[in-house]
């Protein structure tokens, strides 16, 4: 069975967005079944070698101007991403992965449908659409019956599993030590227009012990979608600790949008308590809902309660200089 993984940008963002599929099927130790990529997929680096099937229309040059691009785009009908559907059918894949997530993060869910239905034989769609942790790793035992690897799977889920409860145990651990009261965070999931984090981003943020009450979560349950929200919600949320964390940026993309957004009207308010800010590589790490996930959830409870000393080694973000908002 050879399986094919198409999935997009930004994840924003990814969204999210999905090249998280490629990094589930890899982490079950089916790399070798994969014959066809996104555009978007670089993790992990041994996939570089697969064709690319997707193509983005938008170009990314600031946050403000991607918005407008992207806007313009969803009014006209138009889609986001392209497909070649020529080199698609000649991989003949079995089995097609992708999301139904966010047409803003990847290829529309009908046209990948609309492709698969006319190939003969016809692929199996097969949809992913997690809305927390607990269905990524549904999503994981999911790929791994699509592609016939069940138990590979699932043994990937326990070891997750394991690092999730120990982490939630830990950041519960921290929170009681500091008195039990959570730090309020505001996680940038888009800086201009501001986007702040929904789906499994605040359940991760609640799970570390602290909360994000611009979107708020449980453990159990994820948030909504992120959506476009006023500057002034997000400063009553009164946040103590911002992430910026742009969907489908990495680090040094991050870092350029933070500067930017410093010269915004709305800088001087948001931060006004904060402690301290976060720039981090959303593309990576939180924006697509994936095994890295957990490796999120790791540093988040690293973080949020300042212990430097268990972050995850070489998760890719940097500490927003104090003087840029520290008044």
């Amino acid at each position: 069975m050879s399986p094919l993984l198409l999935h997009g940008f930004l994840i924003f963002v990814q969204v999210s967005v999905l090249p998280s599929a490629t990094e589930m099927l890899c982490l079950i130790g089916a790399e070798g079944l994969l014959v066809g990529r996104s555009h978007e997929d670089n993790y992990p680096p041994s996939i570089s070698d697969r064709p690319i099937l997707t193509g983005q229309k938008t170009t990314f040059t600031t946050s403000a101007d991607v918005d407008r691009q992207v806007s313009e785009s969803l009014a006209s009908g138009q889609s986001l991403y392209t497909l070649d559907t020529v080199l698609l059918e000649k991989l003949k894949p079995q089995v097609i992965l992708t999301q139904d997530l966010c047409n803003v993060c990847a290829i529309d869910l009908q046209t990948v449908t609309r492709v698969a239905q006319k190939m003969k034989p016809s692929p199996e769609v097969v949809t992913l659409n997690p809305m927390s942790l607990q269905n990524v790793l549904s999503n994981i035992l999911e790929v791994g019956r699509a592609v016939g690897m069940d138990e590979e799977a699932g043994d990937a889920c326990k070891k997750l599993n394991k690092r999730i409860e120990s982490a939630i145990a830990l950041g519960q651990e921290l929170l009681a030590s500091s008195g039990g009261v959570r730090k309020r965070v505001a996680f940038l999931e888009w800086t201009d227009p501001i986007f702040p984090g929904g789906h499994w981003t605040p359940q991760l943020i609640e799970m570390a012990g602290a909360c994000h009450p611009i979107a708020p979560a449980t453990c159990e349950e994820g948030a909504g979608p992120s959506k476009r929200t006023r500057a002034q919600a997000v400063i009553d949320s009164r946040p103590e600790i911002i992430i910026v964390c742009p969907c489908g940026l990495n680090l040094e993309d991050a870092k350029r949008e933070t500067g930017l957004a410093m010269k915004l009207e709305w800088w001087p308010e948001m931060t006004k308590y904060c402690q301290k800010i976060a720039v981090v590589d959303g593309d990576a790490m939180f924006n697509r809902p994936g095994p890295r996930l957990v490796d999120a959830l790791e540093w988040l409870v690293g973080f949020v309660h300042d212990r430097p000393d268990i972050i995850p080694a070489e998760f890719p973000f940097e500490l927003w200089p104090a003087e840029t908002y520290k008044r």
